[in-house]
């Protein structure tokens, strides 16, 4: 055997633990998922064999029908509602990575103990996500939440008469206070990271002409800051709203239980419960699948529009 082939086989060996893992985690179960959005099949139900039913799937959870009135409604309007609440709760993205950006440009200072402020920012990011949500659940309580303590506190100093709303049990609340929790765990996180490596990199000689100009603060950080980040900003944007569309479960799932009437199940929950709550693994798969459609064809647009605005 040539040294070149032994070599060959000896990088595959290496290469073959991850190579399994990959196809028995993720190639099979894609594949697998793909198949079953064809299929209508009750996985517990050892009885009932998986069913072909074509595009059933897909027709129940996108088509539309007539009701005895007349008016138009969708097979699955369940799906509809949880795709806004996706996307409303997709809606602090822009402001999170504007924070963080903000936040960013404040950590990149040359100060006594920077480092100790940026591991204290970063903390949450690497925190158990469950211990923060449960600890945002005791803050959002109605009753004894620390959050409407203070509220009420702040109405007794200036003699108020207002009080804390019900954050997780009233829907009109429980979007805006999971993106408030969203905001708060984001802002200090991986964005603020990436903004910090591409604020290094950028060349002080172009704030020093700046100044010489007499550029102040601002018109400094939209005509040199700004720009000059537009890649990372561009970057953050498209894995922003991927994971947007992708996420919600664990905060739902540990805060709300998808409520109240279903004012935070996103997409991603709807998936998880018509498969493990009741057992509908083939629609369940269509759903997956349509979820892919969309992140794919929003992602192509960011790169195909979006990164006209890019500055390199």
């Amino acid at each position: 055997m040539k040294a070149s082939t032994r070599e060959a086989l000896a990088g595959y060996c290496f290469l073959l633990p991850n190579l399994l893992g990959f196809l028995a985690f993720t190639a099979f179960p894609v594949v697998a998922s793909l198949i079953l959005a064809f299929y209508q099949w009750d996985m517990i139900d050892k009885r009932v064999s998986p069913e072909f039913i074509g595009f059933e799937n897909f027709k129940d959870l996108l088509g539309f029908h007539r009701d005895e009135a007349g008016a138009l409604q969708a097979n699955d309007r369940y799906f509809w509602q949880y795709t806004g609440n996706t996307i409303f709760l997709m809606l602090v993205i822009p402001v999170s990575m504007f924070c963080s950006l903000l936040l960013a440009v404040a950590m990149n200072q040359k100060l006594k103990g920077i480092v100790l402020l940026r591991t204290v920012y970063f903390l949450p990011t690497i925190c158990s996500g469950v211990a923060i949500l449960l600890l945002w659940r005791w803050i959002y309580n109605a009753d004894y939440g620390l959050l409407n303590a203070a509220i009420a506190q702040f109405a007794a100093i200036f003699h108020l008469s207002i009080q804390g709303p019900n954050w997780l049990g009233d829907p009109a609340w429980a979007k805006p206070a999971l993106m408030l929790m969203g905001l708060w765990i984001e802002i200090g996180g991986y964005s603020m990271i990436l903004y910090l490596a591409a604020l290094q990199g950028i060349p002080r000689e172009l704030y020093e002409a700046a100044d010489i100009d007499g550029a102040r603060g601002w018109q400094r950080f939209w005509a040199i800051t700004v720009p000059m980040v537009s890649p990372t900003t561009f970057f953050i944007l498209v894995m922003s709203v991927i994971m947007g569309f992708q996420g919600g479960f664990t905060a739902a799932y540990v805060m709300t239980g998808g409520g109240p009437a279903g004012a935070t199940t996103t997409i991603e929950y709807y998936i998880y419960n018509n498969a493990y709550q009741w057992f509908k693994m083939g629609y369940a798969s269509s759903i997956a699948w349509v979820l892919f459609v969309v992140i794919l064809v929003i992602t192509l647009l960011n790169w195909r529009f979006g990164g006209r605005r890019v500055t390199y």
